[in-house]
């Protein structure tokens, strides 16, 4: 298996996840080992979520799940990049294609995401 530096972050690595057809950065999660051995042995994005304290196979809830194309590392070996297939639209899970939906002009923030899905109905 590939040795990560998952030393220097906590036991974490950051995951940049990027639309595998058309690079669209779609959201940025943490990985610990654990998450990573599953992402490999899957070919299902695994993250650790630092809110719930568990791994978190993106998509077992919503159903919008990364299937992992091709996978990147960084100089350092302490962060991945995810080049993904987003099944069903939405990696976001406030209901956005992607988490970057919200774009600074002009000193203020601006929504430019279409949203997909209503997170109320999807995570009841």
């Amino acid at each position: 298996m590939i040795a990560l530096n998952f030393d220097k972050c906590d036991g974490l690595i950051p995951a940049i996840v990027q639309d595998f057809e058309t690079g669209e950065v779609l959201m940025l999660a943490f990985m610990n080992e654990e998450a990573w051995r599953e992402t490999l042995k899957t070919g299902k994005a695994t993250y650790w979520s630092r809110t719930r304290q568990e791994l978190w196979v993106k998509g077992k809830t919503s159903g919008h799940v990364q299937w992992v194309r091709e996978v990147w590392i960084d100089c350092d070996d302490d962060t991945v990049l995810l080049k993904v297939n987003q099944v069903g639209e939405a990696a976001c899970h406030t209901g956005y294609r992607s988490c970057f939906f919200k774009k600074m002009e002009d000193g203020s923030v601006r929504v430019v995401g279409e949203k997909i899905f209503d997170p109320k109905e999807v995570y009841k």
